[in-house]
C-alpha cells in the first residue's frame, strides 16, 4: 500500500511560480512511476506530468512544457512539481499519483494510488 500526501498549494499571481511536493509512504517509492494530474471545476482530471522511477524519463502535457518541471528524490520518497510562468488556466486541484505500470502512463486510469489533492489558484 502506498499513501501520498501533497504539500499545501496556494494562491499566486499569473506569471508567478509555485512548487508542489508529494511525500509517499512505503518502501517501494523508488520503483513507482509518479505523476501529477489536475482537475479544474467542471472539467475532467487532466494529466500534467509524470516521471519514471529512475528519473530518466519524463512526460508533460503540451500546455505546461517549458513551464513546469517534475522531479523526484527517491531517497526522501518525495515527488516535486516546479511550476513557473503560471497562467490563470493552470488553476486547479493538483493530485499526486503513483503507478507500478511500466513506462510513463499519461491516463488517470493507469494510476493506482492518489493523494488527496491540493488547490492551486492563479489570479489575473
Amino acid at each position: 500500500q502506498v499513501q501520498l500526501v501533497e504539500s499545501r498549494g496556494g494562491l499566486v499571481q499569473a506569471g508567478g511560480s509555485l512548487s508542489l511536493s508529494c511525500v509517499a509512504s512505503g518502501r517501494t517509492f523508488s520503483l513507482l512511476t509518479m505523476g501529477w494530474f489536475r482537475q479544474a471545476p467542471g472539467k475532467e482530471r487532466e494529466f500534467v506530468a509524470a516521471i519514471k522511477w529512475t528519473g530518466s524519463i519524463t512526460s508533460y502535457v503540451d500546455s505546461v512544457k517549458g513551464r513546469f518541471t517534475i522531479s523526484r528524490d527517491n531517497a526522501k520518497n518525495t515527488l516535486f512539481l516546479q511550476m513557473s510562468s503560471l497562467k490563470v488556466e493552470d488553476a486547479a486541484v493538483y493530485y499526486c499519483a503513483a503507478t507500478r505500470a511500466t513506462g510513463v502512463p499519461t491516463t488517470a486510469s493507469e494510476y493506482t494510488y492518489w493523494g488527496q489533492g491540493t488547490q492551486v489558484t492563479v489570479s489575473s
